[in-house]
């Protein structure tokens, strides 16, 4: 079956010498896996190598096979250049980061397309302002909306937060919890989208911390999600 779709490239691999196995979030089917024979070496060919870089979005004609783990790609052309993500250090660390977080948490073989849209309106943000410290920070909370565990917002005035039933509580259980002064970050973020960034004041500390948090909220909650490797990279970039 030949579809056009736009897509989110997550994640690409060498394969051989000359071909790349491309991890892409598609519009209209999901999340596919596409081998890109001889890319790595052809000059003239319609793919270039560029196409395939985290989270560059793209629109294509792709070949799916039906019950195939693997299909291609028979045209692409990039259809969002970004203006400074592939140049913005900070933005650079953000991206590999919320790629490698992406790919361990969307596994959909089905179309969502709230999900994407999503994702593609949000880099297009990312890519357009300068206030970007905390969007990774925002951006993940946002995101469980469309992963399915969005916490609970209706106790928010209690004292606790229970990572693992994903809702507020008057007094700390048995489960890991946020509280304290964390809470109140943790809180503050729930309310925040990415046009209100500026008013979000934390420490690096605080920033590392929340971010941990979160984190572990997406690993108790989808199954098989573990700590990004890019994680030190980012707090590198931070510090």
């Amino acid at each position: 079956m030949t579809l056009t779709t736009n897509g989110i490239v997550f994640s690409s691999l060498k394969y051989g010498d000359d071909s790349l196995i491309v991890r892409i979030f598609t519009r209209a089917a999901g999340l596919k896996t596409y081998m890109v024979k001889g890319v790595l070496k052809s000059r003239r060919g319609k793919l270039k190598p560029a196409y395939f870089q985290p989270l560059t979005q793209l629109e294509m004609v792709v070949s799916h096979r039906e019950n195939a783990n693997m299909h291609y790609i028979r045209e692409a052309r990039i259809s969002l250049p970004y203006t400074n993500l592939p140049t913005h250090w900070t933005k650079q660390a953000i991206v590999m980061f919320l790629a490698e977080v992406l790919t361990k948490s969307i596994r959909e073989e089905e179309k969502n397309e709230p999900l994407f849209d999503y994702l593609a309106t949000s880099l297009q943000w990312l890519d357009a302002h300068e206030e970007v410290v905390n969007f990774h920070l925002v951006f993940l909370m946002q995101l469980t909306k469309y992963l399915g565990f969005f916490p609970d917002t209706s106790g928010i005035k209690e004292s606790y937060f229970n990572l693992v039933d994903g809702v507020f509580e008057k007094e700390a259980g048995i489960h890991p919890v946020i509280q304290g002064q964390e809470l109140v970050h943790f809180k503050t973020l729930l309310g925040t989208h990415f046009e209100a960034l500026k008013t979000v004041q934390l420490s690096k500390q605080e920033r590392r911390d929340l971010l941990g948090h979160v984190l572990s909220y997406f690993e108790v909650h989808l199954q098989g999600f573990n700590q990004p490797k890019s994680l030190a990279v980012l707090h590198e970039v931070f510090s």
